[in-house]
């Protein structure tokens, strides 16, 4: 005879008053006999419902529950920075484009491996856009008309992923962990904004400062000083993008109030003649801001600061010995603090105590206080930071090598100077504008008859001197 087991529970109040659980049960231990079927009086479960005692216990289980998560993901958060700060790769999310990911094994531990055929893709996508000066949009079509793969070899290329590409700091042989944090993603609508408040909704990503960052040495794909431009042009991208402008301007993306600080935009009037353009300041605009505009400074004709600035960055550029002088402060300083000097010194400190690991954790193998299992364990992730400390040290020593040449090459920027002042008549905006962003970071524009220009010089660094220009000279 088989054995069967009966379970018989009460849904509702009405029928825990009308008692219909034994009539459950008897009807179910009937239809048992029915089949032929024995039930032991301890299969028997009769369910009467919840009680007020077994909500209390179930929401202690809630709370405890929540309690155990928090501590959960706080130890994982902990492990997590502890292996990042050993250097361990494995903290990662997945090697970016350009490397592949190996998984730890007996032997060594994670790392990433350079994948040669991705990895010269990255390097002409570095080369695209710092070297020969396309957008993001043009590298993102050329790569989709070439039908180079993606990372998964499937979908098409978006502007996106490039400009993630270029500001990875992988590429230059530093992974980092601990990048953002997720914070409330805060929408301010207009009702809301009328009333002073704001609502919160899904949580997002929110990029840390750099100095928080932990970074993890990785296999070098280009050099710090490629990567380091490409940041700077994506800088200089969120000014100087043209995005909807119809018709450039010299200045484009340069001009600040010299009272508020906001920016200038261009607009125009029609007389009865002609369109006159204009540079007006954004705080200037009431529409703008519900308490009304915030700087009372006045429009200024686009053509006549125009060629003020230009007629003054051409008496600058005549003038040979500021140049030169210039040029040579800046190769003695180049020579004489090599920017990567600080990581050198890092990466050597790491490589000497990871070599004093091995040789410690070898000594008490030797001395039998440490087993050939915890061996094999710990020596995979010493021997895993010795090699990439070794890597990130040749990369700074291939580096150097080439500031070398770079130094060199910049001695040449003075024929290029003489080739600017015989053609600095003729220049169309687009020449113009260019010029003037290689020479010039800011131009602030005032009421006092004056404009200040920042001075860049030729190699983007803004700490060359102010250049005061006198507009009651052009004003008349």
């Amino acid at each position: 005879m088989k054995t069967a087991a009966i379970y018989a529970r009460v849904s509702s109040d009405k029928q825990k008053e009308e008692n219909t659980i034994a009539s459950q049960t008897s009807a179910l231990i009937a239809f048992a006999r029915e089949q032929n079927c024995d039930v032991p009086a301890e299969w028997v479960i009769e369910d009467d419902g919840s009680t007020p005692e077994d909500e209390l216990l179930l929401q202690f289980q809630g709370m405890i529950a929540e309690y155990e998560r928090a501590q959960i993901l706080e130890r994982s958060r902990r492990g997590k920075r502890h292996r990042a700060l050993q250097g361990q790769v494995s903290v990662l999310s997945g090697a970016p484009f350009g490397y592949r990911y190996k998984r730890k094994t007996d032997h060594s531990a994670a790392y990433y491996e350079i994948d040669e055929r991705q990895a010269g893709i990255v390097r002409w996508v570095y080369e695209l856009y710092t070297a020969k000066s396309h957008s993001i949009g043009a590298i993102t079509r050329l790569l989709n008309e070439r039908q180079i793969p993606t990372a998964k070899e499937t979908g098409r290329w978006e502007r996106s992923t490039v400009w993630a590409m270029l500001r990875n700091p992988a590429y230059k042989g530093t992974a980092c962990f601990g990048k953002t944090r997720i914070a409330p993603r805060m929408r301010v609508t207009r009702p809301l904004r009328l009333r002073g408040g704001v609502a919160p909704r899904n949580s997002a990503n929110h990029e840390l400062p750099r100095t928080e960052w932990i970074e993890i040495p990785v296999p070098t794909i280009i050099s710090e000083e490629t990567f380091a431009l490409a940041n700077e042009l994506l800088e200089a991208n969120k000014k100087h993008a043209p995005r909807r402008t119809i018709t450039p301007s010299a200045l484009q993306g340069l001009l600040s109030c010299a009272k508020c600080g906001y920016g200038l935009y261009r607009t125009s009037t029609r007389s009865s003649a002609r369109t006159i353009h204009y540079y007006r300041c954004l705080g200037s605009d009431g529409w703008r801001r519900l308490g009304g505009p915030v700087c009372d400074s006045r429009p200024t004709r686009q053509d006549l600061l125009d060629e003020v600035v230009w007629k003054e960055i051409a008496r600058l550029l005549e003038d040979r010995q500021l140049i030169e002088d210039e040029l040579e402060r800046r190769l003695k300083a180049a020579r004489n603090s090599d920017p990567t000097q600080r990581r050198e010194e890092t990466l050597r400190r790491d490589l000497a105590r990871s070599r004093k690991s091995i040789e410690r954790l070898l000594t008490a193998y030797q001395e039998s206080l440490l087993s050939l299992e915890e061996l094999r364990s710990r020596m995979p992730d010493l021997r895993s930071r010795e090699q990439a400390c070794l890597s990130a040290l040749q990369a700074i020593e291939d580096q150097s090598q080439e500031q070398e040449v770079c130094l060199r090459l910049a001695e040449s920027v003075t024929s290029f100077l003489e080739r600017l002042r015989s053609s600095v008549g003729a220049l169309d905006i687009i020449e113009r504008q260019r010029v003037l962003r290689l020479l010039v970071k800011e131009v602030l524009v005032g009421d006092d008859k004056a404009i200040a220009a920042d001075c860049t010089s030729l190699v983007g660094c803004a700490c060359a001197p102010w250049i005061r220009i006198d507009w009651s000279r052009y004003s008349s």
